[in-house]
């Protein structure tokens, strides 16, 4: 690191369990974003804060003025411009060292196979569980961790699977594929702002902490959030060995 790395992260390196080594392991690591949304904001914005060194930012919608009472990656000039493109701008007015590819698409197929292959850690900010489905079984596949997290109305979850990790469940074991799971949206249930704010900075606190290898992760537990109440509850998670997806890694 340089002398401005040095003064930037200072405070990130006076923390002994990060230090000047987990602080180079953030800079020289690629992180994947999938959602410029809720979630994937908060956890942009810290991600890029902290210096992770590449940040890819996918998705394939655009601004819309709905969407600024929670997504505080973009601002109310980015109305109709692509929400990758918006959270690039936005980066690198943050941390300009982060090299930030903005992927203006829905992150699927060969694509969605490449970008979790390249990435030391994912964030799936997404919004719908054929998205997270396929985001899982890539992560498994290549084994790399997976940071999941979701929100609506005052409800919040955050867990981590990282395959790397012997007797690790997967996101299909405790939401199996086409299981009779009811898919709500923002648009029809509405979302508390700051509930989103919570649980992507704790997607983003995960992935930190799993990049610098410093610290427990989530690994193993699904966290849940009564934001409402301001309760969290914290349940252990079981590898299904009958898992279609992870249960013969």
């Amino acid at each position: 690191m340089n002398d401005q790395q040095l003064l930037r992260y200072s405070r990130h390196i006076l923390l002994d369990p990060l230090g000047i080594e987990g602080q180079e392991k953030l800079l020289a690591a690629r992180a994947l974003v999938v959602g410029a949304g809720g979630l994937g904001s908060p956890a942009a914005l810290y991600l890029a804060a902290a210096g992770v060194g590449t940040l890819v930012l996918c998705d394939g919608d655009t601004v819309d003025l709905t969407n600024l009472q929670r997504q505080v990656l973009h601002h109310t000039r980015d109305v109709g411009r692509p929400k990758a493109r918006s959270g690039r701008d936005t980066l690198a007015l943050i941390n300009p060292e982060v090299e930030v590819i903005a992927l203006e698409q829905r992150l699927e197929g060969e694509a969605l196979e490449a970008q979790v292959a390249a990435a030391d850690v994912v964030l799936d900010c997404s919004d719908n569980f054929a998205t997270r489905h396929a985001i899982n079984r890539a992560c498994v596949r290549h084994r790399k961790p997976l940071v999941s997290g979701a929100a609506i109305q005052f409800d919040g979850q955050v867990a981590v699977f990282d395959q790397r990790q012997p007797g690790s469940p997967c996101y299909n074991c405790l939401f199996p594929e086409g299981a009779d799971v009811e898919e709500v949206r923002c648009a029809v249930m509405g979302v508390f702002a700051p509930l989103t704010g919570i649980i992507g900075t704790t997607q983003a606190a995960e992935a930190l902490k799993l990049v610098a290898g410093c610290g427990q992760s989530l690994n193993g537990r699904l966290l849940l959030l009564d934001g409402l109440n301001m309760e969290w509850r914290s349940i252990q998670l079981a590898k299904d060995p009958g898992c279609t997806v992870c249960g013969s890694a």
